[in-house]
């Protein structure tokens, strides 16, 4: 049970912010998850919102590595709904079942592809401590160039960042998502 009431629709916000119920249903297709939340402060969501857009469309970080990221971020957070969320979106972008399982158990990315070790290893890094290996960021870095390595680690923390909220207003995971480990 959320430990706040969802935003669901116009009617629970006052008018003035019936604007940013409908940019994010313009996003999503409905007010949904952690931004049923974050509309409690809708200018706060309005601000954030574009943020899922820019990865969704625009990032330089290719499709099936930046689900990589973000399915590593929201599962060093421990998140169900944003697992769920992005466990079916990383599917429909192509990232294999073998690389989901190696992140939802936590496990030795050692037998993925060198892109999909490194992406999720960086990640890791990033939640897990204050830095990360310097020789782990150069591969990347040298592999894909300044504003890729940007935006990784931006997409990791964003993520990051919509898991704590997830958490923190126990937003329960859809009943037909994909599940953590217990």
């Amino acid at each position: 049970m959320p430990r706040l009431t969802p935003i669901t629709g116009k009617a629970d916000v006052p008018v003035e912010h019936h604007a940013a119920v409908d940019a994010v249903v313009k996003v999503f297709g409905s007010v949904r998850g952690p931004f049923s939340m974050l509309l409690h402060s809708p200018r706060l969501a309005e601000r954030l919102l574009p943020l899922v857009t820019f990865f969704r469309d625009e990032s330089v970080v290719e499709t099936p590595l930046r689900s990589i990221a973000v399915l590593t971020a929201v599962r060093e957070r421990q998140s169900a709904y944003p697992w769920a969320a992005q466990v079916s979106l990383a599917r429909r972008n192509g990232v294999r079942a073998e690389v989901i399982d190696v992140i939802r158990t936590q496990g030795d990315p050692d037998r993925l592809s060198e892109d999909e070790r490194d992406v999720m290893t960086y990640a890791r890094q990033l939640l897990r401590g204050p830095r990360t290996d310097p020789a782990l960021f150069d591969r990347l870095q040298r592999r894909h160039g300044a504003a890729w390595m940007v935006e990784v680690t931006t997409a990791v923390h964003y993520f990051a960042l919509v898991a704590g909220v997830a958490n923190a207003f126990d937003i329960a995971p859809p009943p037909d998502g994909d599940r953590l480990p217990a």
